[in-house]
Protein backbone atom coordinates (compact mmCIF):
# COMPACT_ATOMS: atom_id res chain seq x y z
CA UNK A 1 0.00 0.00 0.00
CA UNK A 2 3.25 2.25 0.56
CA UNK A 3 4.39 2.08 -2.91
CA UNK A 4 0.98 2.44 -4.07
CA UNK A 5 0.75 5.35 -2.76
CA UNK A 6 3.76 6.76 -3.54
CA UNK A 7 3.02 6.42 -7.22
CA UNK A 8 -0.32 8.29 -6.91
CA UNK A 9 -0.84 11.43 -8.23
CA UNK A 10 -2.60 12.88 -5.46
CA UNK A 11 -0.44 16.60 -5.45
CA UNK A 12 -1.33 19.89 -6.90
CA UNK A 13 1.08 21.11 -9.70
CA UNK A 14 3.48 23.10 -8.39
CA UNK A 15 4.14 26.41 -10.51
CA UNK A 16 7.34 24.86 -11.78
CA UNK A 17 5.62 21.93 -13.42
CA UNK A 18 3.09 24.23 -14.71
CA UNK A 19 5.92 26.19 -16.46
CA UNK A 20 7.70 23.12 -17.88
CA UNK A 21 4.15 21.70 -19.38
CA UNK A 22 3.40 25.12 -20.77
CA UNK A 23 6.84 25.04 -22.86
CA UNK A 24 6.09 21.59 -23.97
CA UNK A 25 2.90 22.63 -25.60
CA UNK A 26 0.65 21.11 -23.54
CA UNK A 27 -1.50 24.14 -22.60
CA UNK A 28 -5.39 24.03 -21.39
CA UNK A 29 -7.43 24.78 -24.50
CA UNK A 30 -11.21 23.38 -25.98
CA UNK A 31 -11.37 22.94 -29.68
CA UNK A 32 -15.13 23.19 -29.04
CA UNK A 33 -14.96 26.53 -28.04
CA UNK A 34 -13.13 27.84 -31.10
CA UNK A 35 -15.68 25.81 -33.25
CA UNK A 36 -18.29 27.41 -31.26
CA UNK A 37 -17.12 30.84 -31.79
CA UNK A 38 -16.46 30.30 -35.19
CA UNK A 39 -19.63 29.21 -35.84
CA UNK A 40 -21.20 32.32 -34.39
CA UNK A 41 -18.90 34.76 -35.63
CA UNK A 42 -19.66 33.29 -39.42
CA UNK A 43 -23.46 33.16 -38.73
CA UNK A 44 -23.87 36.58 -37.55
CA UNK A 45 -21.28 37.77 -40.23
CA UNK A 46 -23.02 36.11 -43.20
CA UNK A 47 -26.45 37.13 -41.53
CA UNK A 48 -25.11 40.89 -42.22
CA UNK A 49 -23.85 40.71 -45.06
CA UNK A 50 -25.76 38.50 -46.64
CA UNK A 51 -28.16 41.30 -48.23
CA UNK A 52 -24.78 42.37 -50.08
CA UNK A 53 -23.67 38.85 -51.47
CA UNK A 54 -26.70 38.23 -52.44
CA UNK A 55 -27.25 40.92 -55.15
CA UNK A 56 -23.66 40.73 -55.82
CA UNK A 57 -24.06 36.64 -56.88
CA UNK A 58 -27.49 38.06 -58.34
CA UNK A 59 -26.15 40.53 -60.95
CA UNK A 60 -23.43 38.04 -61.44
CA UNK A 61 -25.55 35.51 -62.63
CA UNK A 62 -27.98 38.00 -64.47
CA UNK A 63 -25.11 38.70 -66.32
CA UNK A 64 -23.92 35.46 -67.60
CA UNK A 65 -27.54 34.61 -68.21
CA UNK A 66 -27.42 37.90 -70.63
CA UNK A 67 -24.65 37.08 -72.13
CA UNK A 68 -25.10 33.94 -73.22
CA UNK A 69 -28.91 34.96 -74.20
CA UNK A 70 -27.62 37.85 -76.96
CA UNK A 71 -24.58 35.43 -78.25
CA UNK A 72 -25.51 33.09 -80.98
CA UNK A 73 -22.29 30.88 -80.46
CA UNK A 74 -19.72 30.45 -77.29
CA UNK A 75 -16.20 30.28 -77.94
CA UNK A 76 -14.16 28.70 -75.53
CA UNK A 77 -12.44 32.39 -74.45
CA UNK A 78 -16.11 33.15 -74.21
CA UNK A 79 -16.67 30.28 -71.34
CA UNK A 80 -13.48 31.01 -69.78
CA UNK A 81 -13.83 34.50 -69.30
CA UNK A 82 -17.09 33.63 -67.73
CA UNK A 83 -16.29 31.22 -65.51
CA UNK A 84 -12.96 33.57 -64.44
CA UNK A 85 -15.95 36.53 -63.86
CA UNK A 86 -17.99 34.53 -62.18
CA UNK A 87 -15.14 32.90 -59.53
CA UNK A 88 -13.94 36.26 -58.85
CA UNK A 89 -17.25 37.66 -58.07
CA UNK A 90 -17.93 34.65 -55.52
CA UNK A 91 -14.29 35.33 -54.16
CA UNK A 92 -15.21 39.33 -53.78
CA UNK A 93 -18.41 38.32 -51.97
CA UNK A 94 -17.36 35.67 -49.78
CA UNK A 95 -13.82 37.76 -48.58
CA UNK A 96 -15.14 39.30 -45.85
CA UNK A 97 -17.00 35.78 -44.23
CA UNK A 98 -13.70 34.27 -44.83
CA UNK A 99 -11.59 36.88 -43.16
CA UNK A 100 -14.38 37.03 -40.19
CA UNK A 101 -13.85 33.22 -40.45
CA UNK A 102 -10.32 33.28 -40.01
CA UNK A 103 -10.54 36.00 -37.58
CA UNK A 104 -12.82 33.40 -35.06
CA UNK A 105 -11.03 31.07 -35.34
CA UNK A 106 -7.36 32.72 -34.34
CA UNK A 107 -8.46 35.30 -31.89
CA UNK A 108 -10.48 32.31 -28.99
CA UNK A 109 -7.20 30.01 -29.74
CA UNK A 110 -4.86 32.66 -28.18
CA UNK A 111 -6.92 33.64 -25.87
CA UNK A 112 -7.06 30.44 -24.29
CA UNK A 113 -3.34 29.98 -24.58
CA UNK A 114 -2.19 33.34 -23.57
CA UNK A 115 -0.62 34.17 -26.75
CA UNK A 116 1.97 31.36 -26.32
CA UNK A 117 2.75 29.14 -29.54
CA UNK A 118 4.69 26.12 -29.14
CA UNK A 119 6.36 23.90 -31.74
CA UNK A 120 6.70 21.03 -29.77
CA UNK A 121 3.70 19.66 -29.87
CA UNK A 122 3.52 19.02 -33.48
CA UNK A 123 7.57 18.06 -33.42
CA UNK A 124 7.57 14.74 -35.19
CA UNK A 125 8.31 11.62 -32.94
CA UNK A 126 8.76 8.05 -33.97
CA UNK A 127 6.63 6.70 -31.28
CA UNK A 128 3.43 8.30 -32.67
CA UNK A 129 4.00 5.70 -35.24
CA UNK A 130 3.80 2.93 -32.67
CA UNK A 131 -0.19 1.24 -33.02
CA UNK A 132 -0.18 -0.01 -29.83
CA UNK A 133 0.24 3.81 -28.32
CA UNK A 134 -2.38 4.62 -30.95
CA UNK A 135 -4.47 2.26 -29.86
CA UNK A 136 -3.95 2.98 -26.22
CA UNK A 137 -5.03 6.54 -26.96
CA UNK A 138 -8.23 5.46 -28.81
CA UNK A 139 -9.47 3.53 -25.91
CA UNK A 140 -8.32 6.09 -22.79
CA UNK A 141 -10.87 8.39 -21.65
CA UNK A 142 -9.47 11.09 -23.53
CA UNK A 143 -10.20 9.29 -27.01
CA UNK A 144 -13.48 7.96 -25.98
CA UNK A 145 -14.39 11.45 -25.18
CA UNK A 146 -13.30 12.73 -28.73
CA UNK A 147 -15.20 9.99 -29.71
CA UNK A 148 -18.38 10.68 -27.88
CA UNK A 149 -18.14 14.54 -29.11
CA UNK A 150 -17.75 13.60 -32.55
CA UNK A 151 -20.52 11.20 -32.76
CA UNK A 152 -22.59 13.94 -30.99
CA UNK A 153 -22.00 16.89 -33.53
CA UNK A 154 -22.80 14.61 -36.25
CA UNK A 155 -25.88 13.51 -35.01
CA UNK A 156 -26.74 17.39 -33.72
CA UNK A 157 -25.85 18.42 -38.13
CA UNK A 158 -28.50 15.21 -39.00
CA UNK A 159 -30.88 16.44 -37.03
CA UNK A 160 -31.07 19.95 -37.22
CA UNK A 161 -30.57 19.93 -41.00
CA UNK A 162 -33.50 17.00 -41.33
CA UNK A 163 -36.13 19.06 -38.98
CA UNK A 164 -35.15 22.12 -40.74
CA UNK A 165 -35.55 20.16 -44.51
CA UNK A 166 -38.34 18.74 -43.07
CA UNK A 167 -40.52 21.74 -42.62
CA UNK A 168 -39.84 23.46 -46.04
CA UNK A 169 -39.21 20.73 -48.46
CA UNK A 170 -42.40 21.09 -49.80
CA UNK A 171 -41.41 24.78 -50.95
CA UNK A 172 -39.29 23.17 -53.00
CA UNK A 173 -40.97 22.66 -56.27
CA UNK A 174 -42.73 26.20 -55.63
CA UNK A 175 -39.04 27.49 -56.39
CA UNK A 176 -39.85 26.82 -59.99
CA UNK A 177 -42.46 29.40 -60.19
CA UNK A 178 -40.10 31.85 -58.14
CA UNK A 179 -37.80 34.87 -59.43
CA UNK A 180 -34.38 34.44 -58.85
CA UNK A 181 -34.00 36.53 -55.91
CA UNK A 182 -36.88 34.78 -54.21
CA UNK A 183 -35.66 31.80 -54.62
CA UNK A 184 -31.88 32.88 -53.63
CA UNK A 185 -33.63 34.63 -50.25
CA UNK A 186 -35.52 31.36 -49.67
CA UNK A 187 -32.30 29.71 -49.79
CA UNK A 188 -30.76 32.18 -47.54
CA UNK A 189 -33.30 31.89 -44.79
CA UNK A 190 -33.35 27.97 -44.70
CA UNK A 191 -29.21 28.07 -44.11
CA UNK A 192 -29.43 30.58 -41.49
CA UNK A 193 -32.36 28.48 -39.61
CA UNK A 194 -30.18 25.48 -39.86
CA UNK A 195 -26.52 27.55 -38.37
CA UNK A 196 -28.70 29.30 -35.53
CA UNK A 197 -29.93 25.88 -34.79
CA UNK A 198 -26.68 24.35 -35.22
CA UNK A 199 -24.39 27.15 -33.24
CA UNK A 200 -26.51 27.42 -30.38
CA UNK A 201 -26.17 23.52 -29.69
CA UNK A 202 -22.24 23.72 -30.00
CA UNK A 203 -21.61 26.76 -27.77
CA UNK A 204 -23.66 24.25 -25.48
CA UNK A 205 -21.35 21.72 -26.39
CA UNK A 206 -18.51 24.26 -25.90
CA UNK A 207 -19.19 25.27 -22.82
CA UNK A 208 -19.48 21.46 -21.17
CA UNK A 209 -16.34 20.43 -23.14
CA UNK A 210 -14.76 23.57 -21.69
CA UNK A 211 -15.30 22.24 -18.04
CA UNK A 212 -14.14 18.49 -19.02
CA UNK A 213 -10.86 19.83 -20.31
CA UNK A 214 -9.89 22.04 -17.64
CA UNK A 215 -11.23 19.06 -15.18
CA UNK A 216 -8.99 16.59 -17.40
CA UNK A 217 -5.87 19.33 -17.49
CA UNK A 218 -6.05 19.73 -14.12
CA UNK A 219 -5.53 15.75 -13.60
CA UNK A 220 -3.39 15.16 -15.87
CA UNK A 221 -0.58 17.88 -13.95
CA UNK A 222 -0.94 16.48 -10.64
CA UNK A 223 2.52 15.31 -9.11
CA UNK A 224 2.99 12.34 -7.16
CA UNK A 225 4.56 13.17 -3.58
CA UNK A 226 7.93 11.80 -4.97
CA UNK A 227 8.05 13.78 -8.11
CA UNK A 228 7.53 17.01 -5.82
CA UNK A 229 10.31 16.18 -3.45
CA UNK A 230 12.63 15.11 -6.24
CA UNK A 231 11.50 19.46 -8.17
CA UNK A 232 12.76 20.77 -4.73
CA UNK A 233 15.75 18.80 -4.66
CA UNK A 234 16.51 20.24 -8.21
CA UNK A 235 15.17 23.45 -7.41
CA UNK A 236 16.16 24.34 -4.17
CA UNK A 237 18.96 22.06 -3.85
CA UNK A 238 19.74 18.38 -2.18
CA UNK A 239 19.47 19.18 1.87
CA UNK A 240 22.06 17.04 2.03
CA UNK A 241 23.94 19.54 -0.36
CA UNK A 242 22.90 22.66 1.54
CA UNK A 243 23.91 21.21 4.59
CA UNK A 244 27.40 20.66 4.01
CA UNK A 245 27.51 24.44 2.60
CA UNK A 246 26.11 25.56 4.89
CA UNK A 247 29.01 24.08 7.19
CA UNK A 248 31.60 25.06 4.93
CA UNK A 249 29.68 28.52 5.18
CA UNK A 250 29.99 28.62 8.79
CA UNK A 251 33.33 27.42 9.15
CA UNK A 252 34.96 30.04 6.99
CA UNK A 253 33.01 32.83 8.71
CA UNK A 254 34.14 31.62 12.06
CA UNK A 255 37.68 31.44 10.57
CA UNK A 256 37.24 35.34 9.67
CA UNK A 257 35.92 36.11 13.24
CA UNK A 258 39.05 34.17 14.74
CA UNK A 259 41.73 36.05 12.37
CA UNK A 260 40.17 38.99 13.40
CA UNK A 261 40.60 38.47 17.61
CA UNK A 262 44.07 39.38 17.87
CA UNK A 263 42.97 43.16 16.35
CA UNK A 264 40.27 43.73 19.23
CA UNK A 265 41.03 46.06 22.16
CA UNK A 266 39.57 43.72 24.90
CA UNK A 267 37.97 40.28 25.23
CA UNK A 268 34.79 40.27 28.36
CA UNK A 269 33.92 36.71 28.79
CA UNK A 270 32.14 34.70 31.31
CA UNK A 271 33.96 33.23 32.40
CA UNK A 272 33.91 30.13 30.06
CA UNK A 273 30.54 30.23 28.62
CA UNK A 274 30.85 33.03 26.95
CA UNK A 275 33.54 35.63 25.29
CA UNK A 276 33.23 39.05 23.17
CA UNK A 277 35.88 40.98 21.45
CA UNK A 278 35.43 44.48 21.27
CA UNK A 279 37.59 47.04 19.13
CA UNK A 280 37.11 50.65 19.12
CA UNK A 281 38.62 53.10 16.14
CA UNK A 282 37.27 56.09 17.04
CA UNK A 283 38.32 57.65 13.37
CA UNK A 284 36.28 54.58 11.53
CA UNK A 285 33.62 54.43 14.31
CA UNK A 286 31.22 56.31 16.31
CA UNK A 287 31.28 53.11 19.06
CA UNK A 288 32.59 49.54 19.99
CA UNK A 289 32.27 47.17 17.28
CA UNK A 290 31.86 43.25 18.33
CA UNK A 291 34.65 42.07 15.97
CA UNK A 292 33.84 38.43 17.83
CA UNK A 293 31.26 36.43 19.81
CA UNK A 294 31.20 32.97 20.93
CA UNK A 295 29.85 30.40 23.67
CA UNK A 296 31.50 27.57 25.15
CA UNK A 297 34.29 26.13 22.92
CA UNK A 298 34.02 29.22 20.77
CA UNK A 299 34.43 30.97 23.51
CA UNK A 300 37.87 29.30 24.83
CA UNK A 301 39.04 29.35 21.64
CA UNK A 302 38.49 33.48 21.69
CA UNK A 303 40.26 33.97 25.24
CA UNK A 304 43.12 31.03 24.05
CA UNK A 305 44.05 33.44 20.77
CA UNK A 306 43.55 36.37 22.73
CA UNK A 307 45.81 35.25 25.49
CA UNK A 308 48.45 34.19 22.71
CA UNK A 309 48.45 37.98 20.94
CA UNK A 310 48.37 39.74 24.44
CA UNK A 311 44.75 41.32 24.27
CA UNK A 312 43.19 42.23 27.77
CA UNK A 313 40.62 39.65 28.60
CA UNK A 314 38.43 40.56 31.57
CA UNK A 315 35.61 38.90 33.40
CA UNK A 316 31.88 40.76 33.56
CA UNK A 317 29.50 37.94 33.29
CA UNK A 318 26.15 40.38 32.90
CA UNK A 319 27.82 42.12 30.25
CA UNK A 320 28.91 39.64 28.10
CA UNK A 321 25.89 37.31 28.01
CA UNK A 322 24.06 40.53 27.12
CA UNK A 323 26.20 41.95 24.24
CA UNK A 324 25.93 38.28 22.95
CA UNK A 325 22.73 38.31 22.75
CA UNK A 326 22.02 41.68 21.67
CA UNK A 327 25.18 42.74 18.79
CA UNK A 328 25.49 40.92 15.76
CA UNK A 329 29.48 40.54 14.78
CA UNK A 330 30.50 43.54 12.76
CA UNK A 331 28.22 45.83 14.43
CA UNK A 332 28.50 48.63 16.56
CA UNK A 333 27.44 48.34 20.46
CA UNK A 334 24.00 50.00 21.40
CA UNK A 335 23.38 53.14 23.25
CA UNK A 336 22.35 50.66 26.36
CA UNK A 337 25.66 49.41 26.27
CA UNK A 338 27.84 52.42 26.41
CA UNK A 339 28.68 53.21 29.85
CA UNK A 340 28.93 49.44 30.82
CA UNK A 341 31.43 49.54 27.85
CA UNK A 342 33.58 53.01 28.46
CA UNK A 343 33.75 51.35 31.85
CA UNK A 344 35.65 48.46 30.67
CA UNK A 345 37.69 50.70 27.58
CA UNK A 346 39.05 52.63 30.34
CA UNK A 347 40.24 49.91 32.50
CA UNK A 348 41.64 48.81 29.36
CA UNK A 349 43.19 51.57 28.51
CA UNK A 350 44.73 52.67 31.71
CA UNK A 351 46.60 48.84 32.15
CA UNK A 352 48.14 49.66 28.90
CA UNK A 353 49.53 52.83 30.20
CA UNK A 354 51.40 51.24 32.91
CA UNK A 355 52.59 48.71 31.04
CA UNK A 356 54.21 51.08 28.49
CA UNK A 357 55.50 52.98 31.91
Amino acid sequence: MANGGAGEKTEKPTPKKRKDERKEGRILQSKEVVTAVSLVAVYYAFKFLYPLTSQTLIKSMKSCISLTETQETLTASDIRLLFINGALTILIAALPILFVAILATVIPAMAQTKGFISFKSVKFKFNKLNPLNGFKRMISLKGIMELLKAILKVTVLVVITYNTLQDIIFTFPKMMDMSLNQAIYLTGSMIFTVVKNIAIIFAFLAFFDLLYQRWDFEKNLKMTKQEVKEEYKQTEGDPQVKGKIRQIQRQRSMNRMMQAVPEADVVIRNPTHYAVALKYDSKKNNAPVVIAKGTDFVALKIIEIAKNNDIIITENKPLARALYAAVDIGREIPNDFYQAVADVLAFVYSVKKKELK
